[in-house]
C-alpha cells in the first residue's frame, strides 16, 4: 500500500493512498491483474482514498473495516474538518478503520471538468469516456482497491443517497466482497427508470416549495419581484440579464435552481436569506427599481453552482444495461407537463434535483459537456448495474434508513424495491430529511439494530 501522507487532524488519524485502475474494466477482473495494481495499464486512472482512524487506533490494522459510498454523482469523498463535522464519522471510527475514497472522476481521482472534455475531438469519444464513470466502473474500482490494498477482506459499507445505488450495485456484482451494509436515503427503484423518479419528484417539489412560501410568507413577493425584473431583462430591446460573479446570466430557470437542496435542512432559511439581500436600496424591500445586490448575486451563484460531473451524469445513473429507449431528456419531459413550474407562474416554484438542457447553455462549467449531452440523451447502451436475481438472493446484511419525506428518493419506490432484497431491513422516519446521515443519530441506529440482530458477527468472528 503506497502512502502519500500521514497526519492528524483534531480526533482523527489520517493517511492518504492512492492507486492506479483501468479507465475501461471490460475483460479485466478486480485485483485478478498484477499490472493493474502496479499501474501499468496504458489508460489509468488515479483512485485516490483516505483512512480515518480514531487517534487510539492509528496504525491498528485488526479494526474491520468501512468503506464510505459517496452521493452524487460526481461527488467527492468528504474533506472531514474533526470527527463531529460529518456526524458518522464520530461514530463510525470507534468500531472501524473507515475509507473514504474520491470517486472516479472527482477529488483527486483523476477528476473531469471542462478542460478534460477539450481534450477530444469529437463528442462520441467524450460520450464514450463518460460512460465508464457511473456505477458499474466506481464498485469495480473499490473492489480492486478491496482486494488489492486490504488482504480481501469483506468490509463494511455505507451509502449515502446515490452511494446507497452503488450499494446495490456492489451486491449485485460482487457481495462476497462486503460483510453489511447500510444506506441512508438511497434505495433505487429497480428496474431502473429516469422519467419514472421525476414523475415522483416533481409534485413532491411543488409540495416543498409551498412548504418554504407557508413558512416565509413575505418572500412570495420577493421571489417574484426578483423574476418579473429577470424575465423583463430577458425581453427583446430590454438590458440583458444580471450576470453571477462567474460571468453566468441569472436567468429565472437558475433562480428557480435555489430549491435544489429543499430536501435537507435548514434549506429554507438558506434560500430566506439569500432573497433577504436581493434589493440593494432603501430598506432592501423589494418595490422600486432598485438594483439587485451584488452580495444577492454572490449569494445565487454560489448556492446554485454546478459540479462539472454531477449534472453531466445525473440522468444516466438510471441507465441499467440495454435500454428500450433512450433517455432523452427526462426530468425536462416531465417539467414540460407541469405547467405550474413555468418561469411565468406565480408564485415562482423552485425545482429540484434534475438536470435541463439550459444548464449546458448558459452555465460556463458545463458548456464544454452541451455536445456530448445529446449523444449520451440518444444512447441506449449502458453497463449492467442491477441483477434482481442477485438482489433477491442476496445474504448480506442490509440495513437502510429510509425518509419517508424524501425530495429526491421517494420513499414508496425504495420499500418496494427492498421488499425484493433479500436479507433487507428498513428504518422509515420522517424525523429527518435526505441528509439525516451527517448528523450523529442515524448511524448510531443502524449500527446498533444490526448488532443486535447479530448482522456484524462476521466482523468480529
Amino acid at each position: 500500500m503506497t502512502l502519500l501522507h500521514e497526519y492528524y487532524v483534531p480526533g482523527m488519524h489520517v493517511e492518504e493512498h492512492s492507486i492506479a485502475v483501468p479507465l475501461d474494466w471490460s475483460g479485466t477482473t478486480p485485483g485478478a491483474s498484477a499490472h493493474v495494481a502496479a499501474g501499468e495499464m496504458a489508460d489509468s486512472l488515479a483512485l485516490f482514498y483516505r483512512v480515518l482512524s480514531a487517534p487510539e487506533h492509528a496504525h491498528d490494522t485488526d479494526l474491520p473495516l468501512l468503506v464510505y459510498l459517496q452521493g452524487g454523482p460526481g461527488g467527492a469523498g468528504p474533506r472531514p474538518l474533526g470527527p463531529s463535522s460529518d456526524g458518522w464519522i464520530a461514530e463510525a471510527i470507534k468500531h472501524f478503520r473507515v475509507i473514504l475514497p474520491d470517486q472516479r472522476g472527482t477529488g483527486r481521482s483523476s477528476r473531469i471538468d471542462g478542460q478534460v472534455m477539450a481534450r477530444f475531438e469529437r463528442p462520441e469519444d467524450q460520450a464514450a469516456y463518460l460512460k465508464r464513470f457511473l456505477a458499474d466502473s466506481i464498485v469495480r474500482d473499490f473492489e480492486h482497491l478491496r482486494r488489492t490494498e486490504f488482504g480481501a477482506a469483506p468490509w463494511v459499507t455505507l451509502g449515502q443517497s446515490y452511494g446507497g445505488f452503488l450499494t446495490l450495485t456492489y451486491l449485485s456484482l460482487f457481495p462476497q466482497g462486503l460483510a453489511a451494509s447500510f444506506t441512508c436515503g438511497g434505495i433505487p427503484h429497480v428496474p431502473a427508470d429516469a422519467r419514472e423518479v421525476y414523475e415522483h419528484t416533481f409534485p413532491r417539489m411543488a409540495a416543498k416549495t409551498r412548504q418554504y412560501y407557508e413558512r416565509y410568507p413575505q418572500d412570495r413577493d420577493r421571489v417574484a419581484a426578483v423574476a418579473d425584473r429577470l424575465g423583463h431583462a430577458d425581453a427583446a430591446a430590454q438590458p440583458p440579464l444580471p450576470k453571477l460573479p462567474n460571468g453566468d446570466p441569472l436567468s429565472i430557470e437558475r433562480l428557480q435552481a435555489l430549491g435544489g437542496g429543499f430536501g435537507m435542512k435548514p434549506s429554507f432559511e438558506r434560500v430566506h436569506w439569500i432573497f433577504d439581500s436581493a434589493f440593494l436600496d432603501g430598506d432592501g424591500e423589494p418595490g422600486g427599481q432598485s438594483p439587485l445586490s451584488e452580495e444577492f448575486l454572490a449569494a445565487v451563484g454560489s448556492a446554485t453552482a454546478s459540479s462539472p460531473l454531477y449534472w453531466p451524469l445525473q440522468e444516466f445513473i438510471y441507465a441499467d444495461g440495454e435500454l428500450e429507449q433512450p433517455i432523452n431528456w427526462a426530468a425536462q419531459q416531465v417539467r414540460d407537463e407541469h405547467s405550474e413550474f413555468s418561469t411565468r407562474q406565480r408564485p415562482l416554484l423552485f425545482t429540484g434535483e434534475a438536470m435541463f438542457p439550459w444548464m449546458f447553455e448558459q452555465e460556463r462549467a458545463l458548456r464544454p459537456f452541451r455536445s456530448v449531452m445529446d449523444v449520451l440523451m440518444a444512447d441506449t447502451h449502458f453497463g449492467t448495474i442491477y441483477d434482481m436475481g442477485q438482489l433477491a438472493r442476496n445474504e448480506v446484511p442490509l440495513q437502510s434508513v429510509v425518509y419517508y419525506d424524501d425530495m429526491y428518493v421517494d420513499s414508496g419506490l425504495q420499500l418496494d424495491t427492498l421488499s425484493h432484497v433479500g436479507r433487507s431491513h428498513y428504518w422509515v422516519t420522517n424525523e429527518f430529511e435526505h441528509d439525516g446521515l451527517h448528523g450523529d443519530a442515524v448511524f448510531r441506529k443502524l449500527y446498533g439494530e444490526a448488532l443486535d440482530r447479530g448482522d456484524m458477527a462476521r466482523l468480529f468472528q
